[in-house]
């Protein structure tokens, strides 16, 4: 080989392993940066979420924080209107007024909203709540007094042929209605319905007759589809 030539390519051995070389890093993907804020997250939810299990636990939890939500409201409004009902089984059936309410139900502590909803809404148009001279009293389906008003609703019903008269709607409405109930005694008749509710009918004495079975026997008046009623005569 030239010897100019070799002593070029010496040269450019010595300039080579002189100069240092700087080696170029590929840039971050974007996959791996954002799986990284995906896992700060998870740490800091992570963080949050024991720090409230913490709080549970040391039962620094209040149900009071969800004041403001609708379940709160309706929640209060139930209590309220259950509390009218028992009062109303027990005799006091004098209306009271929102703050009586609040105090015996416990709720004092609502705020201004909740009070304003209560009055303007909720309490006025709720079916079980009238409203008397500013005040609220619970309101039965049948706004009974005593046993004689029971007879008497139960007589009517029976002679408008509208049958009987469900036991939960005359304890809804009569205060101290087994009392009741049981001091009419054989004037009225209990059935029980195939879903265990009982009904009450008038126990119209005026009905009743003795039959000799020798002399009877049913007798079908026509032939009738399935859905019709099937009435039979007594020919006696």
């Amino acid at each position: 080989m030239d010897p100019s030539l070799l002593r070029e390519r010496e040269l450019f051995k010595k300039r080579a392993l002189s100069t240092p070389a700087v080696e170029k890093r590929p840039a971050p993907s974007s996959d791996s940066s954002s799986s990284k804020k995906k896992k700060a997250k998870v740490e800091q939810g992570g963080s949050s979420s024991s720090k409230q299990n913490a709080d549970h636990s040391n039962g620094s939890f209040n149900l009071k924080a969800l004041s403001g939500g609708s379940g709160y409201k309706f929640g209060v409004l139930a209590k309220i209107v259950n509390y009218m009902k028992t009062r109303h089984q027990r005799g006091d059936t004098h209306p009271l007024t929102l703050e009586e309410i609040l105090d015996e139900t416990q709720h004092l502590d609502i705020g201004l909203k909740q009070k304003q909803w209560l009055m303007s809404e909720a309490l006025v148009n709720n079916p079980k709540i009238e409203v008397v001279d500013g005040k609220y009293a619970f309101k039965p389906k049948y706004n009974l007094k005593d046993k004689k008003a029971l007879l008497r609703l139960l007589d009517k019903h029976d002679q408008r042929g509208l049958g009987g008269i469900l036991l939960e709607d005359i304890e809804e409405g009569l205060p101290n209605a087994q009392k009741a109930i049981k001091a009419l005694g054989d004037q009225i008749i209990f059935v029980n319905r195939p879903d265990k509710k009982k009904i009450l009918f008038y126990n119209d004495k005026s009905c009743q007759f003795t039959v000799d079975e020798d002399n009877w026997h049913p007798t079908i008046l026509k032939e009738l589809s399935e859905g019709d009623l099937y009435p039979i005569a007594l020919s006696l």
